[in-house]
């Protein structure tokens, strides 16, 4: 196939990633060599029901296949917020796409397309983006943590995302980190994401009286203010994020520990208790160099992410 250019990159395939949500949908066109060369990037429509969702999805692919062209498409990767059952290509439980339960969102969007579609669950997207162009470049086996309202997880082994028999692992937000610890929507207790989380945050906040309905953005604030509750909080958030990372490094001694999310510009108030806690209950991590960071793509692991699995289902046919 002969090279050709587009805005300056040239490039002999690419592929459309999706990064859909409960209120931004996004997708990219970016080449194998990941030069992200058009975007388009809106609102995720929930409350006018799925068949719009997948109306307005469907109608951003065609729109970046008409600006990009045809010639070297090598097909569309959605992420998708959710347990996904990957043999079927549906989702079998999201609170944020209310709608598409038991729903086969791969083979309706495929069908419209005529295209090859590769379904996957975002954050397993965005570890995989960070794998690929980002700060795992060159690093086959890691962790992210995603750090957001819940915490998500990714997998990443052998440049390969870890799905477990039925596509569900990687759920590291809900490993049990304090046995009698708050209650989860999951039914578990003590979850990693109800200690760790921007929600936490605020759920600490809020016992601590640190005014009405504060968010974890304004604890964050506060705690650059000098407020000393507002820095025991984000403690108490890194030591809980640390005996998760501790029991990561122990089952999978991975070289390298990723965090990212709307939490992570808080770092410098939450990773000393979190290298703490990691250092007292990780043989392997004191006695390796193995390694804690920032990813590096923020929002934009899940776009490169989702457009790199066609790329990988070719190689692997």
């Amino acid at each position: 196939m002969p090279t050709r250019c587009y805005s300056d990159v040239c490039m002999t395939e690419y592929a459309i990633g999706v990064d859909i949500g409960g209120t931004n949908l996004r997708a990219a066109a970016v080449t194998r060599e990941g030069e992200m060369i058009d975007k388009i990037s809106g609102t995720t429509n929930v409350a006018a029901g799925r068949d719009r969702v997948i109306l307005d999805l469907v109608s951003n692919i065609r729109e970046l296949l008409d600006r990009v062209g045809a010639e070297g498409f090598t097909g569309v990767g959605i992420g998708i917020p959710g347990f996904i059952l990957l043999e079927k290509g549906m989702i079998v439980g999201s609170h944020n796409m209310p709608g598409f339960d038991n729903y086969p969102v791969r083979d309706d969007i495929s069908q419209r397309l005529s295209s090859q579609v590769v379904l996957e669950n975002d954050a397993n997207a965005a570890a995989l983006g960070e794998s690929w162009i980002g700060a795992g470049k060159g690093v086959s086996d890691l962790v992210l943590l995603t750090l957001g309202t819940g915490i998500g997880g990714g997998i990443i082994s052998r440049g390969k995302v870890m799905h477990g028999f039925v596509g569900m692992a990687g759920e590291l937000g809900h490993i049990t980190i304090m046995p009698y610890g708050n209650p989860c929507g999951c039914g578990n207790r003590g979850c990693l994401e109800k200690h760790a989380s921007a929600t936490a945050i605020e759920s600490m906040a809020n016992l601590m009286a640190l005014g009405e309905n504060v968010s974890a953005r304004q604890v964050y604030e506060l705690a650059m203010k000098g407020e000393e509750r507002a820095k025991r909080i984000f403690e108490s958030m890194g030591r809980a994020l640390g005996l998760g990372l501790a029991t990561l490094i122990n089952i999978f001694n991975f070289p390298l520990y990723l965090l990212s999310g709307g939490v992570l510009p808080a770092w410098d108030f939450f990773a000393p208790g979190m290298f703490d806690e990691v250092n007292a209950r990780s043989f392997t991590y004191k006695n390796t160099n193995t390694r804690i960071e920032k990813a590096t793509l923020g929002n934009e692991a899940g776009l490169y992410g989702a457009a790199y699995l066609p790329f990988q289902a070719k190689q692997d046919k």
